[in-house]
Formats: structure tokens, C-alpha cells, sequence
């Protein structure tokens, strides 16, 4: 019964100590929108849809994002590469790639489920909206720009009919 008792002080004790050392380390407060934020490595914000080293998306249209997405916010419409036009290495292509922010959960399983490390997050945070309709992201608010100096991919001129 005493070893119930102190075993039971003990733990008080040792939670409180916890809770006073908290109490007086002091406060970190952050500077924004004065200073830009600090983030974590492992931030999980506003996704972005990357490019290879030769300005292509990485995005081959495989919608596993989407079927591992457990709020169903990811839409993506697929097309075909062709020889005149060329917008990603695989054989498809995601013509239409759009996030409800509505209903995203910021959970990762859609990065976690790419093939390609074509879906990131990145450290955006401010999706504020006074309409639902500005939280629908498509594909070109997400894809990252072009690399500076890599040259757009040639499209070939189709051969003349007859030839």
C-alpha cells in the first residue's frame, strides 16, 4: 500500500517537474510576416508537381495519387505523348491535374504513392480563400517552372503528305 502511495507521488512529481521546467524555458515567437518562416524538413504544405533535368513533367498520368488519396481531392485526366509533342518521358501525360484543398488532408499517401517523385509537398501554407473555388489547385499553379538554360523539348514538323 506505502509503495502504492509513493510510486503514485512520484509520478505527480515527476509531471510537474516537466510542466515547471516548460514553464520557465522561454518562448519562441516567429517574426512573420516580418521575417520569413522556419520550417521543418518534414513540412507538409501546398504540393508541387516537379520537373526532370530536361524541363519534362514528371507526372507519366499513372493515378495512383489518386487512388491512394483517402479524401478523393485529386482529379487527373490523362492524354497520350506523341512524337510532335512531348510533355512528359513516359507514354501519358496528366492533361488536366487538379487538388481540392476543400477536402485534402495533407496526408502524404499521395507522395508516398508516386513512382515517379512527380507530387511533393512544398512549404506553401498560406491557402487562405474567401471562396471554395480558389482552393481547387490545377496543374499549372503546381508545376514548378521550366529550369533556367534547359531548352524546351523539340517538337517535329509531321512530314508532308505524299512523301
Amino acid at each position: 500500500m506505502i509503495d502504492e502511495v509513493i510510486g503514485s507521488a512520484s509520478a505527480i512529481a515527476k509531471g510537474l517537474s516537466i510542466t515547471l521546467k516548460e514553464m520557465l524555458s522561454p518562448t519562441v515567437t516567429e517574426d512573420y510576416p516580418d521575417a520569413p518562416p522556419k520550417f521543418q524538413e518534414r513540412f507538409r504544405g501546398r504540393h508541387v508537381l516537379e520537373r526532370d533535368e530536361y524541363g519534362l513533367e514528371k507526372c507519366v498520368a499513372c493515378f495512383l495519387c489518386a487512388a491512394a488519396c483517402p479524401a478523393d481531392c485529386i482529379y487527373i485526366a490523362a492524354e497520350e505523348n506523341t512524337d510532335r509533342v512531348r510533355i512528359s518521358g513516359g507514354e501519358r501525360y496528366a492533361s488536366v491535374y487538379n487538388i481540392d484543398y476543400n477536402r485534402c488532408i495533407f496526408c502524404g499517401y499521395c507522395v508516398e504513392a508516386c513512382p515517379t517523385d512527380a507530387i511533393t509537398h512544398g512549404h506553401g501554407f498560406e491557402l487562405a480563400a474567401y471562396e471554395t473555388s480558389a482552393l481547387i489547385l490545377r496543374k499549372e499553379q503546381m508545376l514548378v517552372p521550366v529550369p533556367e538554360g534547359v531548352k524546351p523539348p523539340v517538337i517535329k514538323e509531321p512530314a508532308p503528305a505524299g512523301h
